[in-house]
C-alpha cells in the first residue's frame, strides 16, 4: 500500500479521484452497466478503473482517443467489470433507522424530528432533529466533527512524542488518499477514518505525524511510524480489506 508524502501530498491509497459528471448506462455482461468518461489531457493511453464509491466504470481516454477505442475496452473486459462490481459492498445511505459504524462500532440512526439539536451521540445511537430532508446532512456534518476532534488529538499525542509542531488539523472528504501531510505541516484526514476501528484511526495519525520527520517512505520512516504505534500491520491489512466499505457509506 502506497503511502502519504509530506512533500508532494501524495497519500496512502483510498480511491483515486474522480471529476464528477452525469454517468450513462450500457449493457455489459448482459447487465446495465454505469459509465463516467473522462477526457485527460496528460493520459497517454485508455484506461479503465472502478470507481468504488458510485459503484461505477470510468473510463479515461487521451486526447486523440475515440470513444470507439473506450467502448472497445470496456467490451474486452467485460468479465471483469462485472465482476468488480457484484463484488463492491453495499451502499449505506444516512436514513433513518440505518447503521453507521462509529470508532468500528455500529450505531443506528434515529430520527427525532421534534428535537432541535442538529445531530448528536446518545446511547449508542445518532440522533438527528428536524426534517428528514436535512437528516443526511446532519448526520454528515456530524462525523466529521467526531473526526476532527479525535484525529487531532491522536496527532497532538504523536506529535508531542516526537517533538514536532502540527500546524493544523482538516478533515475532507478525500477520494485519493486517507490521510495527508502538507509541506506547511498542515495534516489532513478523511472524515471516513471515524467509522473504523480507534486502531486504524491510531496509526493514520501516527503516520503522517511521521512524515513531519520523514518525508519519504524509507526505512526511517517506517521505523518511526512503528515507535509511534503498534498497530501498524493491522490498520494496513484493515483498511485494505474494509476500506472499500468505508467509502460506501453515506
Amino acid at each position: 500500500m502506497a503511502s502519504s508524502d509530506c512533500a508532494t501530498r501524495r497519500g496512502f491509497a483510498m480511491v483515486r479521484p474522480m471529476e464528477l459528471s452525469a454517468p450513462e448506462t450500457l449493457p455489459l455482461a448482459g447487465a446495465n452497466t454505469p459509465i463516467l468518461w473522462r477526457r485527460n489531457k496528460r493520459a497517454r493511453r485508455v484506461s479503465l478503473r472502478i470507481e468504488p464509491r458510485a459503484g461505477l466504470v470510468v473510463v479515461t481516454l487521451p486526447p486523440r482517443a475515440g470513444r470507439r477505442a473506450g467502448l472497445a475496452l470496456l467490451t474486452e473486459h467485460a468479465g471483469w467489470i462485472a465482476t468488480r462490481l457484484a463484488a463492491l459492498p453495499g451502499g449505506i445511505p444516512f436514513t433513518p433507522g440505518a447503521l453507521v459504524p462509529l470508532g468500528g462500532i455500529d450505531h443506528r440512526i434515529r430520527h427525532l424530528p421534534a428535537a432541535r439539536r442538529g445531530a448528536w451521540l446518545e446511547a449508542g445511537e445518532i440522533c438527528v432533529s428536524g426534517g428528514v430532508e436535512f437528516l443526511a446532512r446532519r448526520v454528515r456534518d456530524l462525523l466529521r466533527r467526531e473526526a476532527t476532534r479525535r484525529l487531532s488529538m491522536l496527532a497532538a499525542e504523536k506529535a508531542l512524542i516526537l517533538g514536532v509542531q502540527v500546524r493544523r488539523v482538516r478533515v475532507r472528504d478525500t477520494r485519493s488518499r486517507w490521510g495527508s501531510c502538507g509541506p506547511d505541516g498542515a495534516l489532513a484526514f478523511s472524515w471516513r477514518l471515524v467509522m473504523a476501528p480507534p486502531f486504524v484511526q491510531d496509526y493514520v495519525a501516527a503516520h503522517e505525524v511521521a512524515h513531519l520527520r520523514h518525508l519519504n517512505h524509507g526505512p526511517r520512516f517506517w521505523a518511526l511510524v512503528r515507535k509511534l504505534t503498534p498497530h501498524t500491520d493491522a490498520a494496513i491489512s484493515w483498511l485494505r480489506k474494509e476500506g472499500t466499505r468505508l467509502v460506501r457509506i453515506g
